[in-house]
């Protein structure tokens, strides 16, 4: 009995643990995306939408303005990550976390970086 209930407790103590990475790894998306979102808007406020690389969200803003084609693709990025999250694919946000800051915030850092 008392080693049931120190599984238990110990069991109850990880799953605390592993939601609290979780919802570290969603506010870690959710700030990716509002990141990407300003370093985009700069970019092409300064320089035009040929500094999206992304050549559906460049007719876009070619179309609607750069800021609310960011805001509305963040938008739809944010939802889907929280949407992941709340399935409990906590393991599928942490990849596509990743590989947001690789693929996306990377790029703009080294960009900013070299910003004259």
């Amino acid at each position: 009995m008392y080693f049931q209930s120190l599984i238990r407790a110990s069991s109850l103590h990880m799953a605390g643990t592993a939601m609290r990475v979780s919802r570290l790894v969603l506010l870690l998306f959710l700030a990716a995306q509002l990141f990407d979102g300003l370093f985009t808007y700069v970019a092409v406020s300064a320089v035009g939408t040929h500094a999206e690389g992304n050549v559906i969200l460049a007719a876009w803003m070619n179309l609607l303005g750069p800021g609310p084609t960011l805001f509305a693709a963040k938008l739809v990025a944010a939802a889907a990550g929280v949407f992941v999250y709340t399935r409990g694919m906590h393991r599928l946000l942490a990849g596509l976390t990743a590989l947001y800051g690789l693929m996306a915030i990377g790029p703009w850092l080294v960009v900013y970086r070299t910003w004259p």
